[in-house]
């Protein structure tokens, strides 16, 4: 999946932030599975930034909560 940027998270609806961050906790259970099943990653900066990206989904959606 490719990485999400600011500027397309402020474009996002909320039911679209609750989909994207649904496939990205997807998508990191299964590279974190594959680091412990391997113990080496093809791109170890994969995780992180699907970890990053998910943390901004997260402080974008509490932030529309706040608004309602």
């Amino acid at each position: 999946m490719a990485v999400i940027r600011k500027k397309q998270i402020r474009e996002m609806e909320t039911n679209e932030i609750a989909k994207r961050l649904g496939e990205l906790r997807l998508e990191l259970m299964k590279e974190k599975g594959h680091v412990s099943v391997s113990g080496a990653v093809a791109n170890p900066g994969r995780i992180r930034e699907t970890r990053k990206t998910i943390a901004r989904l997260l402080t974008k959606q509490n932030a529309a909560k706040r608004k309602e």
